[in-house]
């Protein structure tokens, strides 16, 4: 039976978008520089203000991706050792969450829970979350935060600073080949 969650029925959204801002803070967090730098604050505030509304929520769709994205590569990784991504991630990020309380309000940390194990049960978090109303306010930094958790989990599980960036990058250029051929095979039959 399929689910209204499917990820066949769910946007990708601006995954290139998301994926700067996730990439932006693990370059800072690597680099050992504050999460609250005042360049980086800067610029995030003129790229945010240069949004309207349905660029801001095709990048929360784009977040959302990234995180669906991020959890199966963990589901089938933690599968081939016969481990449960479940038992052995969301705990991971989710005491990472509650070791960041100026940055993740401690009711948000359900919600994020909740879209990972959705994620790591092949459901979209996008469209999960949206069962429940809009995002709100407070959920816009943890949702970062945990696509960042996530980034960096498989950073650390690689042994490659840049593993989870490339892999979603791999995943654009796979998915830009794959319209492309429908393109080419579209264009064939029309002639």
């Amino acid at each position: 039976m399929s689910s209204p969650c499917d990820p066949k029925y769910a946007p990708a959204g601006d995954v290139g978008a998301a994926l700067l801002m996730i990439d932006s803070q693990l370059k800072a967090i690597y680099d050992g520089k504050s999460a609250s730098d005042p360049e980086q604050d800067a610029l995030v505030a003129q790229v945010t203000a240069s949004m309207g509304a349905i660029e801001a929520d095709d990048v929360l769709d784009g977040v959302c991706s990234i995180i669906y994205v991020f959890m199966k590569w963990l589901r089938l990784a933690h599968e081939s050792q016969d481990k449960d991504v479940i038992e052995y991630v969301v705990p991971s990020v989710v005491a990472s969450m509650t070791m960041m309380p100026r940055s993740v309000r401690p009711e948000a940390i359900p919600t994020m829970a909740g879209l990972l194990v959705a994620a790591a049960t092949g459901l979209s978090p996008s469209l999960w979350r949206r069962q429940y109303g809009d995002w709100t306010k407070t959920e816009l930094t943890p949702l970062e935060a945990t696509a960042v958790l996530l980034a960096e989990h498989i950073n650390h599980l690689t042994d490659d600073r840049d593993f989870a960036t490339r892999l979603i990058t791999q995943a654009l250029s796979d998915a830009d080949g794959y319209v492309d051929a429908d393109d080419d095979e579209m264009d064939e039959s029309e002639d």
